[in-house]
């Protein structure tokens, strides 16, 4: 026999061989994975835990939901005190004008809420002393917060004619009540906000402590100045705040929205991918805003901070339907 035609099929018996060694290693890497998961799954139950039950939206999907996901870091939560308040016009920056002679009003060019001018003429009175017609002007810039003649009428010496207010800054006055009073000063920070609006808050801090009572309400007035460049802080508005008189750090926090309760268990929300994961987790001190997690998750993990009940509402149905 030709010694060529005896190598070549020696080669594919080789050849062969090796194959097969190949698919059996392949098949006992496949073995030792599943053996693996197994085994990794045997020891969660051993140690009670429950393998996490998630799902899966894709990110056009999360975009259009609104679902927003941030890392979680070091935060502070605020020692904070409840309280109301009023709108009330600044001490000096209020004018009332007068009439400085007797005489009836031949105009009036100026009504309530107009802004006016310093030296805007705002009414003409004819006097009766001397016979002469003489021009009434606005001692301030601001809003004109009262008119209180009629053209025709007669104005004595002295008369109110209208009120005038710089609203570009305002006070707030809070009423603080009890033992709360003993905990604010100067300085503190404020989140002042319109009755049922918190949208729409701004942060101050307490200038003064009143000295005496309020008579009515037997309250302590904590007084805070507020920029009103669009005047919309309207004087006798009543506002929400809340004070700032303490801040603790702590190592992990989360807005409160991100924090949802499933089976009994506080549990935040925890983005792999395109996969969300519901974290048991234990909460710690919170305020208005955010919430200390003491255990159940590490800093740097992504959570869902913004409609986490979405994400929630997507699990449950997912466990409904696998229920059946």
């Amino acid at each position: 026999m030709n010694p060529h035609e005896t190598a070549l099929p020696l080669r594919l018996v080789a050849l062969a061989l090796a194959c097969l060694t190949l698919a059996a290693c392949v098949d006992q890497d496949v073995a030792n994975t599943h053996a693996h998961d197994e085994e990794r799954h045997a020891t969660r139950e051993t140690r009670g835990e429950q393998q996490p039950a998630g799902t899966v939206i894709p990110a056009a999907i999360a975009a259009r939901s609104g679902l927003r996901v941030v890392p979680a870091v070091a935060g502070v939560i605020a020692d904070e005190h409840e309280v109301q308040g009023l709108i009330t016009p600044v001490e000096g920056r209020v004018a009332r004008v007068t009439a400085r002679y007797p005489g009836p009003v031949r105009a009036l060019r100026a009504n309530v809420g107009d802004r006016v001018r310093a030296g805007q003429a705002l009414a003409t009175i004819h006097s009766n002393l001397s016979l002469t017609s003489y021009s009434v002007d606005a001692p301030i810039a601001g809003i004109v917060l009262a008119r209180n003649a009629s053209v025709g009428e007669l104005a004595g010496e002295g008369a109110p004619l209208f009120e005038i207010a710089d609203l570009s800054t305002v006070w707030v006055d809070l009423h603080v009540f009890g033992a709360d009073a003993a905990h604010l000063a100067p300085g503190h920070a404020v989140t002042v906000s319109r009755m049922g609006d918190e949208k729409r808050a701004i942060r101050t801090t307490i200038d003064r402590i009143l000295p005496g009572t309020a008579t009515a309400s037997q309250s302590t007035i904590a007084r805070a100045s507020l920029p009103n460049p669009d005047g919309l802080w309207r004087p006798g508005s009543a506002v929400q705040a809340r004070v700032t008189v303490d801040e603790t750090p702590v190592a992990l926090a989360v807005p409160l929205a991100a924090l949802q309760r499933m089976d009994d268990a506080d549990v935040v929300f925890v983005r792999e991918g395109e996969r969300y994961l519901p974290r048991k987790v234990t909460p710690g001190r919170r305020d208005a805003r955010n919430v200390e997690i003491v255990s159940g998750l590490r800093a740097g993990e992504r959570v869902v901070v913004e409609q986490s009940f979405l994400v929630k509402a997507d699990i449950e149905k997912a466990g409904a339907s696998h229920g059946h």
